[in-house]
């Protein structure tokens, strides 16, 4: 090839890549700028939503901020009178076919609707509307406290919430809950060398990892620190439900011990909210696990 026609050929190669990193750029251009339109217009839609919009309009069509200030107010107090409607209407729902008990706290009541009428999102308001047909049903069941943890919670940690109970087991008045994270027997001169003699449950494959427990902690709904059970002696039973079903654990070995994630008294509360939904293959692992120290009857 002559030295005129490797120019041309270099020249048009530079020509097709210049055209085509053109095409790039502008191509990312227009990417952008179409993500920075939505987003623009998501603002913008959502500050209207919440009467905040005022500034960001042309100077000839803003309202006096006096006006805009009475509008914002008014639209706020609209959305709560429609948030709390909305849970009162899914409360009637959950109690219907329930007798009322004692009479309800009025001083609790006040403070519930205060802390509730936030909420718009369905499903937290599905939860406060179960807050109080509990509330109403059985009064007590719930405190200050536990209202006051479950204003700050979000969808996300009502979720990790409703995971860490499937996971769960109770004590058969459902005031202790725990989470079993490893099983081992005091090491002794039959055992020591046993592989067997501590097994450890891995919550995360199921779904639970550190940072969940970290967040759940967090929340003041279960104790990050693992705790221990007393020994357990050779044919002592114990008596738990998972998810609804008893379950009844009786020791075949001697000098037994259980780790465990324990619920806080507030993350105990507000599990009531859960319903029952087990995890068919975390039990059978639960189970596998176990029956080398206990016979385990679930019946």
């Amino acid at each position: 090839m002559s030295k005129k026609k490797a120019e041309v050929v270099v020249l048009e190669k530079d020509l097709h890549k210049s055209q085509d990193e053109t095409e790039i750029v502008t191509t990312n251009k227009s990417r952008q700028s179409s993500a920075e339109g939505g987003v623009s217009q998501q603002f913008l839609k959502l500050a209207k939503k919440f009467a905040i919009d005022g500034a960001l309009l042309p100077e000839d069509k803003q309202m006096l901020i006096e006006d805009r200030t009475v509008k914002r107010a008014r639209l706020s107090q609209l959305r709560k009178q429609q948030n709390i409607e909305h849970i009162m209407q899914k409360t009637l729902g959950y109690c219907a076919d329930f007798e009322l008990g004692q009479r309800t706290d009025l001083d609790w009541f006040s403070r519930y609707i205060a802390l509730s009428e936030e909420v718009s999102n369905a499903t937290m308001q599905d939860l406060w509307a179960k807050i109080l047909a509990g509330e109403l049903t059985k009064p007590g069941t719930f405190s200050f406290k536990a209202l006051q943890v479950f204003r700050d919670m979000s969808i996300y940690d009502a979720k990790l919430l409703a995971k860490a109970c499937s996971l769960a087991i109770k004590d058969p008045n459902k005031k202790g809950i725990r989470l079993i994270s490893g099983v081992y027997q005091q090491p002794g001169l039959l055992n020591f060398f046993s592989k067997q003699r501590q097994q450890y449950c891995n919550l995360s494959h199921y779904g639970l990892n550190y940072a969940d427990l970290l967040a759940l902690s967090e929340n003041h709904l279960i104790y990050l620190q693992e705790s221990e059970s007393s020994l357990i002696s050779k044919g002592e039973a114990l008596q738990f439900t998972y998810n609804g079903l008893p379950l009844k654990f009786t020791a075949k070995k001697s000098n037994v011990c259980l780790q465990f994630y324990k619920f806080t008294p507030l993350g105990a509360e507000l599990a009531h909210l859960i319903s029952d939904k087990s995890n068919d293959e975390f039990f059978a692992h639960l189970k596998n696990m176990l029956s080398h120290y206990f016979l385990i009857n679930s019946d």
